[in-house]
């Protein structure tokens, strides 16, 4: 699934493409007929995300397209005359700039701005809106007896954070994976939030995940660079069975939240630093 910074780069990517701009909108696959009949020849307003979810913006009358991609829903973005669409294709957008294909999402679907406040008010706050910040989560967090772990990757809780950043986050603050969110110190989760939202907009910025600080890049420590079909440098994600690039340490893997984690058992000791 992808984490939250893909689906701000996606918004970035619609105002740039479509923002201001009347827009065609199709469904070949068919599922989403109603809605794009609706939206074609509207303005695209504006192109919000939070956390895992997108929001297409048309206006009061139109009102919003709401994606969320899942496990399985990808976009396919291009410039120029774009191809015949498949019928796989949910929402196809097409106007001056390019034209965006949706295939697969978990979900797809035209609301108004009550359903999409309903949508923002059960989400936790996201390190890349502006508006938000660490205090909301805090209040779940250090309450909690769950592992911060699964917190992380509780949107409830701080949406937009997967399973690279859960597992890497931990990794540079030294925090073991199973500490119960109310151990953590609000330093400790104050210093993790705003980590996140650097990274996160790292990603935003770069369109992949790093995680790993100058120091000890591949360059920087003499390594071969990774090599995975995610990209960029990580310190444990699927690292698993690998020697920690800080320590040497196996790395460890084992599922928590139904997904799997990764952690070094020597720089993320059990218990506060």
């Amino acid at each position: 699934m992808p984490e939250g910074h893909t689906i701000h780069r996606l918004a970035a990517d619609h105002e740039q493409w479509f923002g201001g701009r009347a827009v065609r909108a199709a469904s070949p696959q068919g599922k989403f007929s109603d809605g794009a009949a609706l939206v074609d020849g509207q303005v695209l307003e504006v192109a919000e995300a939070h956390g895992k979810h997108l929001f297409l913006g048309f206006g009061p009358a139109t009102g919003w397209i709401h994606v969320h991609l899942g496990l399985f829903g990808k976009y396919a973005l291009g410039t120029g005359t774009p191809p015949p669409p498949t019928d796989t294709v949910r929402l196809r957008l097409t106007g001056p700039g390019g034209y965006a294909d949706l295939r697969g999402p978990t979900a797809c679907a035209l609301i108004t701005d009550a359903e999409k406040r309903a949508i923002h008010d059960r989400l936790g706050p996201d390190p890349l809106r502006p508006a938000d910040g660490p205090d909301r989560a805090w209040q779940r967090i250090s309450r909690s007896r769950t592992t911060i772990a699964a917190l992380l990757m509780d949107q409830k809780v701080v949406a937009g954070v997967g399973n690279v950043y859960r597992a890497e986050v931990l990794f540079r603050h030294g925090v073991d994976p199973y500490r119960p969110g109310r151990d953590l110190s609000r330093a400790e989760w104050d210093a993790m939030w705003t980590d996140l939202a650097a990274l996160m907009r790292e990603g935003v910025r770069n369109n992949r995940i790093d995680t790993v600080r100058p120091e000890h890049t591949p360059e920087a420590m003499g390594r071969p660079p990774r090599v995975d079909d995610h990209g960029g440098e990580v310190y444990v994600y699927r690292r698993a069975t690998l020697p920690c690039h800080l320590c040497g340490t196996e790395i460890r893997t084992a599922d928590l939240a139904a997904r799997n984690l990764f952690w070094c058992p020597a720089c993320q000791p059990p218990g506060p630093r």
